[in-house]
């Protein structure tokens, strides 16, 4: 089957592990019968948005609704504004295809190594599956001062009223940002983490929130996890706080199974994940709609510095294209390329400098993409 992959390399280093994300991907379908992929690039990024001051046009968007997925490489750059890019083309996707579920696996390969003591393989391997559209990323907020005397008012009589405090409309400057969720939205996310559970034989869901601070928006969590729960009897469901999982992933990863969680939250605890499964450059994650398109890209950043050094590890990147393999539907593509990193990370002889080597990134590319074809 041919499939139509929109790449998007992004700034930094994006360019460099895209590359080598699609190496290994096409090695994968060579060595997969039936299986075609066809990669569409598209420009999206820092260096078209200081030339055109465009971000993803609406000509753009629909091009991608036509593709199977996206192959994100990475977003940001010291020359555009903090969240500008962040939020003109990674939310916007997001946003825009409906992109409900961010799935992190966590999942610590053989051969990498875990800066908690005693732990290994075993001791950690879960998923965490994190809302991805509501929340505090709604973007509902602003900022009050001297002529927004209505708004401010209305806050200086909530603080008046709560908290016994005084504002003085005319002097203090106010930011406000409003988390919203939604019963339909909080449902379907926490219903595919019970699937996912279901499709991975997981015995035990964890929900995570800060209910009893934060007890409007996330009593209804609770509500709705609760009720989903009732439709999956065989799996055990457990709820903790968000300060409290911090504590634990780093104490028992071994207790996690599978993890659902708001948006801000998720977005804090994944890369605590992403370091307990030995580093950002491990650890790849998932924008899904499941029924629509997804977009699959390495959790780190662009790392401006490192761009077109021929330094940054591509794994993350690799593993986000076995991820994606995998939502397609390519089990036999998907599974010959995470034996094929886990056989070059227990090998040790190709190794990024972040995990204590001095291969290129072109060098892990390569031997990802030649074990690949070796693997019957």
């Amino acid at each position: 089957m041919k499939r139509k992959i929109a790449v998007i390399p992004g700034d930094g280093i994006g360019p460099d592990v895209i590359r080598e994300g699609i190496k290994v991907l096409s090695a994968a379908a060579d060595a997969t019968p039936g299986l075609g992929l066809e990669f569409v690039e598209f420009p999206y990024g820092a260096e078209h948005y200081l030339k055109t001051k465009e971000l993803v046009p609406e000509e753009g968007l629909k091009k991608l609704s036509k593709m199977d997925a996206i192959y994100l490489g990475a977003l940001g750059d010291p020359r555009v504004p903090t969240s500008v890019l962040e939020q003109g083309i990674l939310l916007k996707l997001r946003f825009y295809f409906d992109q409900y579920i961010n799935l992190r696996p966590i999942k610590l390969y053989p051969g990498a190594s875990c800066p908690l003591r005693g732990k290994g393989p075993e001791h950690v391997n879960f998923y965490v599956v994190r809302e991805n559209t509501e929340d505090f990323y709604v973007a509902i907020g602003g900022r009050a001062k001297g002529k927004s005397k209505a708004k401010l008012e209305v806050i200086r009589s909530i603080y008046a009223v709560k908290f016994g405090l005084n504002i003085d409309v005319d002097r203090d400057e106010i930011a406000y940002q409003i988390g919203v969720i939604s019963r339909k939205g909080t449902e379907r996310a926490i219903r595919y983490a019970f699937e996912l559970a279901r499709r991975k034989s997981k015995k035990r869901v964890t929900s995570v929130d800060k209910a009893n601070v934060l007890t409007h928006v996330y009593s209804l969590w609770r509500e709705v996890f609760e009720r989903v729960a009732k439709d999956y009897p065989e799996i055990e469901t457990e709820f903790a706080f968000v300060d409290a999982v911090a504590m634990w992933f780093v104490k028992n990863p071994e207790w996690y199974q599978v993890v659902v969680t708001p948006n801000m939250f998720g977005d804090i605890i994944t890369d605590l994940g992403a370091m307990i499964q030995g580093g950002l450059g491990l650890a790849p994650g998932g924008n899904i709609n499941p029924e629509g398109v997804s977009m699959f890209e390495p959790i780190h950043g662009s790392a401006p510095r490192h761009a077109g050094k021929n330094r940054a590890n591509p794994l993350a990147t690799i593993l986000a294209g076995q991820m994606m393999l995998e939502h397609l539907g390519e089990q036999e593509a998907a599974d010959r390329v995470e034996r094929a990193v886990i056989d070059v990370l227990k090998e040790g002889k190709v190794r990024t400098y972040d995990l204590g080597g001095k291969s290129g990134t072109s060098d892990v590319g390569d031997a990802v993409a030649a074990r690949v074809k070796e693997i019957d």
